[in-house]
């Protein structure tokens, strides 16, 4: 029998992925009141025709102070749910293509400066910062302002919005939604002792640092279709001392699974700006391998993955059965067809383009 690989389709729930290839999810930072902007339409429009099994819209907030910066993309309104729909609708047009939406709060990485006008910085008063809030009183880092801890009553409300944005990517034609709890945002700052110090039930122990996490992940599963893809992204590590884990990470996967989600993608790091990790092609895929074996979630790995021959050897190593590919899909919309030829499949092209790649 032949192994699996990266153009192998792969069936989740009720549907059938093309192949393995994931475009992650990428901020743009540049919504307008965050509504998708006329960059988001050229930018998702080459990314459809990828010829990727799935593409995953950038990190969605779920209420506006939730965003990172003020141009992040927000689900919090009914207008940004007829401005997403009429985005798929775009991205329908083009291609047949899995969308999924990230949803995430940024926690005490919000109020941030888009990366291009002054990277890794907070908003100044000048510059109309907002309030953040985490799971503690802890700042970022050094330089940011201290977030205000979420009392239980704004947890409460906190869970619900969770849940309504879940329902308003349903409404907009979203495929499937991905819950973000990695890279330092909100959630994660709940998961992590070192920026969780709370002494109420939210704080302490693995399983009480993970209850508020679950009980989030509890309101989205009861709002989001059976039928859809529900998925949630997971640092595996925050590579620091006495941080987050990946038997911590495995611990969380396995109440996922329980609780009906459908896949988890293993990240790392993030909490912190600064960790004891070097970066390394295909740095992550042992984190995603530990929770796919521990667990059998369908799992999706992620990180320095830049050729279709690397790609293909993970899934058919059983390390993974996704991957999530970023920069190289940016670097080359076009990695899928190469990947084709590559491995021996057939590329997926528009009809529109057929004619003039068959006579080059």
């Amino acid at each position: 029998m032949k192994k699996q690989g990266l153009l192998t389709p792969i069936k989740i729930n009720d549907r059938v992925i093309a192949n393995r290839a994931v475009v992650a999810p990428m901020c743009q930072y540049s919504a307008n009141e965050g509504l998708p902007s006329p960059w988001h339409f050229g930018h998702l429009h080459q990314l459809a025709i990828s010829g990727a099994g799935i593409l995953m819209l950038e990190s969605t907030a779920v209420t506006m102070a939730g965003r990172i910066t003020y141009h992040d993309l927000t689900i919090s309104s009914d207008e940004h749910v007829v401005a997403l729909a009429k985005l798929l609708d775009h991205l329908r047009y083009v291609s047949d293509i899995t969308v999924g939406l990230q949803i995430s709060h940024a926690g005490r990485k919000g109020s941030a400066y888009p990366p291009w006008i002054k990277s890794g910085q907070s908003l100044t008063e000048e510059d109309k910062a907002w309030q953040t809030y985490s799971s503690s009183p802890i700042a970022r880092t050094e330089g940011w302002p201290i977030p205000q801890a979420f009392s239980l009553s704004e947890l409460k409300q906190l869970a619900a919005d969770f849940s309504v944005a879940a329902s308003r990517a349903n409404r907009a034609g979203f495929d499937a939604i991905e819950v973000h709890m990695a890279h330092g945002y909100l959630l994660h700052q709940f998961l992590s002792p070192i920026s969780n110090h709370r002494s109420d039930r939210y704080g302490g122990t693995l399983s009480s640092r993970c209850l508020f996490p679950l009980e989030v992940a509890d309101k989205v599963r009861k709002q989001w279709p059976k039928e859809k893809i529900l998925g949630a992204r997971l640092t595996g590590n925050d590579w620091l001392d006495n941080g987050w884990t990946i038997d911590d990470c495995i611990f969380l996967s396995q109440r996922l699974k329980e609780i009906g989600f459908d896949y988890v993608c293993i990240s790392s790091g993030g909490i912190l700006p600064k960790t004891n990790l070097k970066f390394t092609p295909g740095y992550q895929i042992h984190l995603a391998k530990a929770v796919k074996d521990a667990t059998s979630l369908v799992t999706r790995t992620a990180g320095m993955i830049t050729t279709p021959k690397q790609a293909d050897e993970i899934i058919k190593s059983g390390d993974a059965d996704l991957v999530a590919i970023g920069r190289e899909f940016v670097r080359n919309p076009y990695f899928m067809n190469h990947a084709e030829r590559e491995l021996g499949g057939t590329p997926k092209v528009p009809p529109q383009y057929e004619r003039i790649l068959s006579s080059s």
